[in-house]
Order: C-alpha cells, then sequence, then structure tokens
C-alpha cells in the first residue's frame, strides 16, 4: 500500500519517458535507419552525381540517431536531444529553403529536401513535436529550490 508522501506524486517516468516519448524515440531511431540506409547507398554507388546531397542525408541520419539515443535515454539525455533535434530543424528550414531556391545545387533529393516532401514532411513536424514534448516536460517539472 502506498504512504501518504507517494500520493499524487508524478511517477517517474524513467528512460524513454511517457507515452509521447516512446513514439519519438521510435520515431526518430525509423528515420535513422531510413535516412542511414539511404545515404549509405547512394553514397557508395553514386557520390559522384550529387556529393551534397548524399552528404546531408548521411547527416540527418546522424542527427536522427543521437536525437533517437538522447531520447531513448530520458531525463539524461534531454540536452543533447533539445540539441540534436534543433540541429534538425534548422537543417530542415534551410536545406528545404535551398532545395527550393536553388534546384541545381541539389541534382538530387535529401531527406530534408523540400522539407522533407520525399518522406511526407515527416522531417519537418517531426523537430516541432519533439521540441514540444521536451520542451512540456520541462515545464512540467516542479520548480527546484
Amino acid at each position: 500500500m502506498p504512504d501518504e508522501r507517494t500520493l499524487g506524486a508524478p511517477a517517474d517516468p524513467g528512460p524513454g519517458g511517457s507515452g509521447a516519448a516512446r513514439v519519438l524515440v521510435a520515431l526518430y531511431a525509423v528515420f535513422a535507419l531510413a535516412a542511414g540506409s539511404r545515404a549509405g547507398v547512394q553514397l557508395a554507388t553514386r557520390f559522384d552525381e550529387a556529393p551534397l546531397a548524399y552528404l546531408l542525408s548521411a547527416l540527418a541520419a546522424v542527427v536522427y540517431l543521437v536525437a533517437t539515443v538522447a531520447l531513448a535515454r530520458g531525463p539524461a539525455g534531454r540536452r543533447v536531444a533539445l540539441v540534436a533535434i534543433t540541429v534538425e530543424l534548422v537543417g530542415v528550414l534551410v536545406v528545404g529553403t535551398l532545395s527550393l531556391a536553388d534546384a541545381a545545387a541539389f541534382p538530387d533529393e535529401t531527406v530534408w529536401s523540400g522539407y522533407g516532401r520525399g518522406y511526407l514532411y515527416v522531417p519537418l513536424v517531426l523537430p516541432v513535436l519533439g521540441l514540444s514534448v521536451l520542451l512540456r516536460r520541462r515545464s512540467d517539472r516542479p520548480a527546484q529550490r
């Protein structure tokens, strides 16, 4: 039977965190695998066709992998997750804008081209969701004195 000190106290979500955080971990893992596989094949077979695009896809895969591991670590990985997801959002916005403004510079698609249109815009939505979950979790914590 719980004692009165634990009644009403929020449970420690531990690694992986809440349901939303677990879904984010799964999505980031899928995107790390998808972007990494795509970049690996492109770099190994067609690097000379669009090196910038393929290297950017590899960068995206690394960012997704770092975010996956950091999110899976729960509160211990929060800062790393915030940095990785912020880098991801900036990357999607910059690469997305450049790929639309100067299509000749991107002769082949990257994960972040056109704000992730090749992936149904999930690369644009995912960091927004990730940051909102991380920032919401921060504001849900009681203030430390």
